[in-house]
């Protein structure tokens, strides 16, 4: 009668090493290789559940890394940003220094701000109106050298004329020997002068302006006539001629 297997139901390999018993094969070493499949199962199944539940760590470090380039990079134009702004104020500043330094009336005391420190805006004011007084010096100085200009040409139009006098006195030395003098001509304008005198000082009133005004004008409609200033000038030369001869 066979003796009952020591092995329990619930023991797998318990029933392999009955099984292969019967078959004469050496059951412990088939056992043993099952053991060890079974834990190198086990093992794989342990490292693939933790592998899927470990997370990408590659993935991480690249959004990390584009995170950060991004992060300087708004860095870098804020930084940019800033220093652009800096230089224009920095400009705008210095342009103001300079025409504070520049215009003069910048530069003079101003009783009603005291000592306190010229804004912007009367800079600016300030010096639209030094400007504005340049533009009246330039035209004022524009038209005195349009002015001289014009005396410049009328002295060499003199000088011209007097050297052809000179010109022609040096090759007709005798000429203009027979000339009136400048006294004849002086006392011929003497005897007009006094004798329009003698009818303006016994027809003028100078008691107001009115009447002196009204006078003035009626003696010159009445002794300034042109045949009357004709009589005046024959009279005078008559006397003269007498004197000479």
């Amino acid at each position: 009668m066979a003796e009952p297997s020591s092995a329990s139901p619930e023991d797998p390999w318990g029933k392999v090493d009955s099984a292969y018993s019967d078959s004469g094969l050496d059951s412990s070493l088939f056992v043993d290789s099952a053991r060890k499949g079974s834990i190198v199962s086990r093992a794989n199944s342990i490292g693939s559940t933790s592998a899927s539940s470990v997370p990408n760590t590659d993935d991480e470090d690249s959004d990390y890394h584009q995170e950060t380039y991004k992060e300087s990079y708004k860095d870098r134009r804020r930084r940019a940003h800033t220093q652009a702004e800096q230089k224009r104020r920095d400009a705008i500043k210095k342009g103001y220094d300079d025409l504070q330094a520049i215009v003069p009336t910048c530069q003079q005391q101003d009783f009603s701000i005291g000592s306190q420190k010229l804004s912007k805006a009367i800079v600016l004011q300030k010096t639209i109106d030094y400007i504005q007084f340049l533009h009246k010096e330039k035209k004022k100085q524009e038209e005195e050298v349009s002015t001289l200009r014009k005396d410049v040409t009328a002295l060499k139009i003199m000088k011209v004329n007097y050297e052809q006098i000179v010109k022609a006195h040096q090759d007709n030395p005798n000429e203009g020997k027979d000339q009136v003098s400048d006294q004849l001509k002086f006392n011929v304008f003497q005897g007009i002068m006094d004798s329009l005198f003698q009818s303006f000082n016994a027809s003028i009133s100078v008691t107001s302006f009115q009447e002196l005004s009204a006078c003035v004008f009626s003696w010159i409609e009445e002794h300034c006539k042109p045949q009357t200033l004709r009589d005046i000038v024959i009279g005078v030369l008559h006397q003269l001629k007498n004197q000479l001869y």
